[in-house]
């Protein structure tokens, strides 16, 4: 009976160092990973915010980056600006609604509202399906409306956006995104009537 009362606390330790010897290499992975990580996250969407302005700007939109609280969730917004004056916007903001989940966007805004562009930055949709809403096709259905507009919505929902064919779900996640994004917009824009 002590052979078996043995060998099973020796199982029991050998257990515990290989937990403990994969537990510290992953967090030395982590720790190793999350710096390149980060910064090719923050590449990918310094490269998108000039895709999605139009207006002129002389300043870097990603230094200026300023968090906005508004319905219990936080956007980031990057202001581009021409001589110190704002001329417009990109909102980082995201739906939970797309087909695989979460679609992290940001949305190029002119002063007036209307969509000057957007990119879509993370997403986990089906490969060919989903990941059309960054197609020139798409994009043009979309930029150049304002979100104010009622009908800012996919026509299977009522409104004037073509959706992808075999991905509405996506489409309709993107068009939440972008009408969330309008939502920080506005809040930024309301508060900051002298910039």
């Amino acid at each position: 009976m002590a052979k078996k009362s043995s060998s099973v606390y020796r199982i029991i330790k050998i257990m515990l160092v290989v937990a403990l010897i994969s537990a510290t290499l992953l967090a030395v992975c982590h720790k190793v990973t999350e710096k390149p990580i980060k910064q090719a996250q923050d590449n990918l969407i310094a490269e998108g915010i000039n895709q999605v302005i139009t207006s002129e700007f002389n300043n870097n939109p990603f230094e200026e980056k300023i968090n906005i609280r508004h319905d219990k969730e936080l956007f980031t917004l990057y202001p581009a600006r021409k001589d110190g004056y704002i001329t417009s916007i990109v909102m980082k903001s995201h739906s939970n609604k797309g087909f695989g989940g979460r679609l992290d966007v940001i949305v190029g805004f002119l002063l007036d509202g209307t969509v000057s562009g957007f990119q879509v930055v993370k997403h986990q949709e089906t490969p060919g399906l989903g990941s059309k809403v960054n197609e020139p096709t798409f994009k043009k259905g979309v930029i150049g409306k304002s979100p104010a507009n009622e009908n800012f919505k996919v026509r299977q929902d009522g409104g004037e956006i073509d959706a992808i064919t075999g991905a509405t779900i996506t489409s309709r996640a993107l068009i939440d995104a972008i009408q969330k994004a309008y939502r920080g917009y506005l809040k930024f824009n309301a508060g900051s009537e002298n910039e």
